[in-house]
């Protein structure tokens, strides 16, 4: 395992890609309707990212299982947990959720953050679900200070969901970030307080609580990226990328143009 740890003029440059995927997810809320293809959402987000200078991480990313991922952006709808692929049939409808994953790479350094959107008139147990998750990733970040351990985050995110009955997916997991998008250390959405890798001022990391309604089980898709939960239930799915400090995290990203 080799963590890097980041001086204040990378984290800088981290925060300035971290910061143009907020914008981006911000562009693409104002699209999110019914009506409107998964397709056309990944269009407006690589243009965007490309008129701010950046290029979005996500598209020809290499896949060990098949070939790389076509497109700008992830979009997970219902019951697909993570790397959803944009086509022109997947249409939105009234009442479906939408988790919108993104990554830029701005003056060498990755941003990479996701949200998860509801579509119209959601039903108020997968809005809770939504909201569930999304306190989740702030009690995740919370513990994600120097001195405390990966298994604090996971430790917190999964207590959270449980306690309401969620699944906390465990085949996937958050991560180390800086000139690649995906360093070490992994961090999981599950753990044990006080285990894992000591987390130390410098390190950036990507924490992302997957949280299914129904079972934690989650199968791929034939196109070899997506995954989905084997029960059909719904799933939620956000994400910021923190730098470690003394005393507090400092979210990179953000959240709040959407």
């Amino acid at each position: 395992m080799k963590i890097f740890l980041k001086t204040n003029d990378e984290i800088q440059l981290m925060r300035e890609a971290n910061q143009l995927v907020g914008k981006t997810l911000a562009e693409l809320a104002k699209h999110i309707k019914p009506g409107v293809t998964t397709l056309q959402l990944d269009n407006i987000a690589e243009e965007f990212i490309r008129d701010h200078g950046a290029i979005p991480t996500f598209k020809n990313f290499p896949n060990p299982f098949g070939g790389p991922f076509p497109a700008s952006i992830c979009t997970s709808v219902n019951d697909v947990v993570v790397h959803g692929i944009p086509d022109n049939k997947t249409v939105l409808r009234d009442g479906d959720i939408i988790s919108i994953d993104c990554g830029t790479l701005l003056n060498g350094y990755n941003g990479d953050s996701c949200y998860t959107f509801c579509v119209g008139d959601v039903a108020p147990e997968v809005r809770q679900l939504v909201e569930t998750t999304k306190e989740a990733l702030y009690k995740g970040i919370a513990q994600a200070v120097a001195g405390k351990h990966i298994g604090d985050i996971g430790d917190a995110v999964q207590s959270h969901c449980v306690k309401m009955g969620y699944g906390v997916v465990r085949e996937l997991t958050g991560h180390g970030i800086g000139r690649e998008m995906h360093e070490d250390p992994q961090v999981p959405n599950y753990g044990m307080r006080g285990h894992g890798v000591l987390l130390k001022a410098g390190m950036c990391i990507a924490i992302e609580p997957m949280i299914t309604m129904g079972s934690r089980e989650v199968v791929m898709m034939p196109d070899k990226w997506g995954i989905r939960t084997r029960d059909g239930k719904p799933a939620a799915h956000f994400e910021h990328t923190v730098a470690i400090q003394r005393g507090m995290a400092e979210i990179l990203s953000t959240f709040d143009g959407i």
